[in-house]
This record gives C-alpha cells, structure tokens and sequence, in this order.
C-alpha cells in the first residue's frame, strides 16, 4: 500500500495522534475541543495524498520540488490553517513542531501497517517528505503574514494614541518657556520639555508613515497649492526645535510654487534635517538648498561629516536602519531607522526620487527630486 493510499484509509487513526501531540503544546491548547485541534488536519492530508500522486507521474519519481514554493492559493487548507494557529496563539515553533509530528506518525504507522518496504517505497517517502514541506511553508507563509498585519496595526494603533498626550506635553513645554512669565531654570526646564516633545512627536510621525506604509495603503499625498520656500523654512524650525544648537544655513533659487503636499514634503525635508544634525560634525553648517527648474524641483540637504561606507549607501532608505557610531562618536541618536525611509517614500508618493552621496570632501548630500507635473 502506498502512502497516498494509506492516508485515505487510516486517516482518523492518523489524526487521531495529531490530537495527542497537540494536547502536549501546553496552555495554548487546554480550552482546544478535538475540532479545534484537528482545524483542517484531514484537508492538509487529502492535499498531501493529492501532491504524492501528482508527483508519481513523473517516471524517474525524483523531480525536483522546492520546499519553499509558495502557495498558488490564499484559500489552501495549509495557508488557512497557518492564520487560525497564529489566531488561537500558537508560536510558529509550535506550528511547525504540528507538522513534524504529522510526519513521525505517518511514517511510522505507515511503517508498522506495511507488509514489506521496496525501492518504491522508498520513492513513496520522498514524494511524501516534498508535499509536507510545501504544506509547511504554505502555513508557515499564513503564519508569518498575520504577524506583520498584527505589528503593523499595532504600530498604527500606537501612533494614533500617542499624539494627545504629545500635543499636552508640547504646549506645556510651550508655556513653561514663555519669556517673562518664569524664572531662568523653569524657562531652560519648559525648553527642554518642548524639544522632547517635538523629538517624540517625529517618531510618532515615522510610525504612522510606516504602519500605512506596510499595512498597504503608501504614503497618501494631497496636492494644494503651496510654496515650497515656506515649507523650507518651517522645516527648518522644527529640525532646530530638536536639534537647537545645529547650524542651518537655507539657500532658494527660482520659482518654488506649485502643486505638492505641503506637509508630507516638510516631514520629508525635517527628516533629512534632523538626519545631518545628528550624523554631522557637531558646529558645522548643514547647507539646505533648493532649486526651482523648468520641471521639476530640486531639494538638497549637505552636512559635513564621517564619510559613509559605500556598501551602508544603498541600506539607508531601508526600515530600521541607523548607521554605527564612528570615530568614538557617542552622541545619543534620536530617531527609530524611519526617517530616510520615509523620506523615500514622500519622494516616490510625489512620483520623485532621492539619491545620497558622501565622501571627505564634499561631505554627505542627499539629494530629492521632485517632477512639477
């Protein structure tokens, strides 16, 4: 008797010591009925039996398949199972350590029901051993997907959440620094309260910008008309409000109006700002400059610094990137790895680009450029 063939007759006894391992896993499965246990076990072995047989067409019996291929449907009983384990609060160890034990025990009951073991058997073992691991990855895949919709959501969550206790904290901060109304220290406290809460709140920004980001929406933009030149200049402010004593120096040359999402292009430009202020030698001047053309306009951030490594150049627009401290550079860093990320992604939103580039003499520039039309 085959494999196949053995599954299709001795399916309940088979499922029946998927139901024993299960009850081993602990407390996740102590409220589980034998139903919920079983969630889709006889559909991924009616797919396993299905898979052994397709592959037995080949003739050599030994085409390869690859372990990881992904599924060709998000509606297979594997991929199914994989969500509603990660539902029920199984780890993906545990949810792989299932199907390791629906292996063992095909095998081996197969093994202690079988009247002689030949070449084909062998063979027989092999088309099984490929359909588990592609039954594997589907769940796995299922698995690791509910994860980053939950981490994505939660980071959203959070952000959102975040913001009113932020927005007390900054006009407290706003208060306590007003000139004539405190003395010196309490004035210095409400300073630092204020450019904390301005650090936070750029976090928070990030967060959101990456939660939209990964849960599939992108950055949304809103066109109006603006001028970019006032968008310079307040993003200027806001990167001096966390970083007071960087020196900013704004240079603009040509026609700056048009049609662009102010805000999203001032959180780029204050990203890219705080970036050369904490990355930048400590009383240089960061050059920020801006240029109106014909069709596009041309946004540039320059700061003087410890030369970037030219394999870490193409990693900075990645998530939850921050480069190494250099040259016993101790300073503390501010920020979560998202703002050139984000910045990236205001850039493409805006059907535009960024580029860096650094070396020891022209220091580190990076480069937006964004098309008028």
């Amino acid at each position: 008797m085959t494999i196949a063939e053995y599954i299709r007759a001795n399916s309940e006894k088979i499922l029946a010591e998927w139901d024993v391992f299960a009850l081993t896993l602990g407390a996740v499965t102590e409220n589980m009925s034998s139903a919920d246990l079983r969630d889709h076990a006889k559909q991924i072995l009616e797919f396993v039996a299905a898979d052994i047989d397709d592959l037995k067409q080949d003739p050599a019996g030994d085409s390869p398949r690859s372990p990881a291929a992904p599924a060709d449907s998000k509606d297979s009983a594997s991929y199914i199972h994989g969500r509603l384990r990660y539902a029920s609060g199984f780890t993906q160890l545990q949810l792989i350590a299932e199907y390791r034990a629906l292996r063992a025990s095909v095998l081996r009951l197969w093994e202690q029901d079988s009247v002689s073991i030949s070449r084909d058997s062998l063979r027989d073992v092999i088309r099984f051993d490929e359909a588990i691991d592609e039954s594997i990855s589907e769940a796995a895949m299922a698995f690791s997907e509910k994860v980053n919709e939950t981490r994505d959501l939660f980071l959203a969550i959070l952000g959102h959440d975040l913001r009113s206790p932020l927005a007390a904290t900054s006009t407290a901060g706003t208060y306590l620094s007003t000139p004539g109304v405190f003395n010196e220290q309490v004035r210095q406290i409400g300073g630092r309260i204020k450019r904390s809460a301005v650090t936070m709140s750029g976090m928070v920004d990030d967060l959101l910008a990456l939660a939209r980001t990964q849960l599939g929406d992108g950055i949304a933009i809103e066109r109006e008309a603006c001028d970019l030149l006032q968008m310079c200049e307040w993003a200027i402010e806001d990167a001096r409000s966390a970083h007071p004593r960087a020196l900013y120096e704004l240079r603009a040359i040509g026609n700056l109006t048009g049609s662009f999402d102010r805000p999203r292009l001032q959180q780029l430009l204050t990203n890219l700002a705080n970036n050369a202020a904490q990355y930048g030698s400590p009383g240089m001047p960061i050059l920020i400059s801006v240029s109106g053309e014909a069709e596009r306009i041309v946004l540039m951030v320059r700061n003087q610094g410890p030369t970037i490594p030219k394999d870490a150049l193409p990693k900075l627009f990645s998530s939850l990137v921050q480069l190494p401290e250099q040259n016993g550079d101790e300073r503390p860093r501010s920020s979560l790895g998202l703002g050139l990320f984000i910045a990236k992604q205001i850039a493409v939103a805006h059907g535009g680009s960024i580029d860096v580039t650094s070396d020891e003499v022209n220091g580190t520039a990076f480069t937006v450029t964004i098309p008028r039309t």
